[in-house]
């Protein structure tokens, strides 16, 4: 509380000039901002069309790159990643054993599909799963955001 010589609690206020924001005085000050929840993004057709495209888009890169014998398993995996990203709840555990079974077996391919693991259709869909989703996939992947 501000007295009338400007003491607040032993310290000495003096404000002048066009002051905007705020500024605390005291000890052990502890200050918390907490902003109004953000709703989660609403996934469209459009996104999950632009998903299918992408996903497409790898099938053809696989089909024309991909050694013969390794094909049908490589396009399994990328079945496995659409079908993960848009279950009821994104299965981030497929999406990084996926990308880690490209690494292994295609590392030309592996950079294809980790473009996809990262694309921003699969980044909305993960955070619009909600913050313990979105949290993790950033843990495994890095900020999609940022791309």
């Amino acid at each position: 509380m501000i007295d009338d010589s400007g003491m607040v609690s032993g310290h000495q206020v003096n404000v002048g000039g066009s002051v905007e924001g705020q500024f605390a005085v005291g000890e052990h000050i502890h200050q918390q901002h907490v902003s109004g929840s953000q709703q989660a993004p609403t996934v469209t057709e459009a996104d999950l069309a632009e998903l299918r495209n992408a996903v497409d888009e790898v099938r053809a890169r696989i089909r024309a790159e991909a050694p013969p014998e390794q094909q049908a398993a490589a396009l399994e995996r990328v079945d496995e990643v659409e079908q993960a990203v848009v279950a009821e709840e994104p299965d981030l555990t497929t999406l990084q054993y996926v990308r880690n079974w490209f690494v292994k077996n295609l590392p030309k391919l592996a950079g294809t599909v980790t473009g996809l693991v990262v694309h921003p259709v699969v980044g909305k869909i993960v955070e619009a799963a909600g913050d313990v989703a979105a949290s993790q996939f950033r843990k495994l992947f890095g900020d999609v955001s940022e791309r």
